[in-house]
């Protein structure tokens, strides 16, 4: 799979945003890397990177990295190495033996859905639940139609019903600021379609998605809360798949999913309605960090768990005094 994260479009939209990005490549490797800063100082992440094709390219990748972290001042280079010549089962004993060291927290999802597009269009339907195939081949009946944009302008129908969901549920999406220069980066290069479902004509529920060479990332949806009842977010999901394999797309990824054994993660809703488009779920190695500058890096991991020492000790304090 190619990971959109690590391609030329996603670069150009971060230096859109007026972020220092780094592009470097070698034999079988390459990275795109970004400038960040935490409490630690400036560091080097590389979402869903470095790009490797063995192991001996991963070290070749690593090592350039820890090159460009030197001489930017970095303090550490953080990655997310899905594609370095070794299993995700292997990652632990690979990483650690390089130096690397799990990050705080994983920047981008551990598991991910994936739907394969190189089968006949009918099979990947087969595969969904009967409910999702029988809307998508009925909801037109009820007035329901699907088209997709490159018009960055049309990115406001997305933002409304974002605004609805996020004040229904209760959640932060992207900002429209960030959204609106997505648009402006992404859709006129073709790199990012909006679909929009219809009710006679009126938006009823729109997606995002970003293209690489051969994957569809699903990236953000919402629906208008009025016509909840007619699903419109499922055929619309159907329509969006569709349109990925007639462009010659190989995978639709759906992006983060919960662990099975997770009932009461925080995802499990959305992992239920990804899941019920049929497909394969993905594991990769999770997060990772490089220590570059490692007096420094020690010093910002100490205070790091300092931190979360006291607020769990000031959590059972307030826990005692109200029992």
């Amino acid at each position: 799979m190619d990971y959109f994260l690590q391609s030329p479009q996603w670069a150009e939209f971060q230096r859109a945003l007026g972020r220092t990005v780094h592009e470097q490549s070698g034999p079988g490797w390459r990275f795109l890397a970004v400038e960040e800063s935490n409490p630690a100082g400036k560091l080097l992440y590389s979402p869903y990177g470095p790009v490797a094709e063995s192991l001996a390219a991963f070290d070749a990748a690593l090592a350039a990295l820890t090159d460009l972290a030197r001489n930017s001042g970095a303090v550490f280079v953080r990655v997310e190495p899905v594609t370095a010549g070794f299993e995700a089962a292997e990652a632990d004993a690979v990483l650690r033996s390089r130096g690397l060291q799990p990050a705080p927290v994983n920047q981008q999802p551990e598991l991910s859905w994936i739907v394969d597009l190189d089968r006949d269009f009918k099979d990947v339907l087969a595969d969904m639940k009967p409910v999702n195939r029988n809307l998508f081949r009925n909801i037109h009946k009820k007035g329901v139609t699907f088209r997709s944009s490159q018009d960055p302008a049309e990115i406001s129908v997305l933002l409304e019903f974002l605004h609805m969901t996020a004040a229904r549920n209760g959640f932060k999406p992207q900002s429209d600021e960030y959204l609106g220069q997505v648009a402006r980066s992404l859709m006129p290069a073709g790199a990012a379609t909006l679909f929009i479902a219809e009710l006679d004509g009126h938006p009823i529920a729109a997606a995002l998605a970003y293209d690489s060479a051969d994957t569809r990332t699903y990236a953000h949806a919402a629906l208008d809360d009025t016509h909840r009842k007619l699903s419109a977010g499922i055929p619309l999901l159907v329509t969006l798949i569709a349109d990925a394999q007639a462009k010659g797309l190989k995978h639709v990824d759906l992006w983060g999913v919960a662990p099975a054994d997770q009932p009461d993660h925080k995802w499990a809703g959305f992992t239920a309605f990804k899941k019920s488009f049929g497909g394969r779920e993905i594991a990769y190695p999770g997060t990772w960090d490089l220590p570059v500058r490692k007096v420094r890096y020690g010093s910002y991991q100490l205070a790091r768990k300092g931190a979360q020492l006291a607020k769990k000790l000031r959590a059972r304090s307030r826990a005692l005094t109200n029992s």
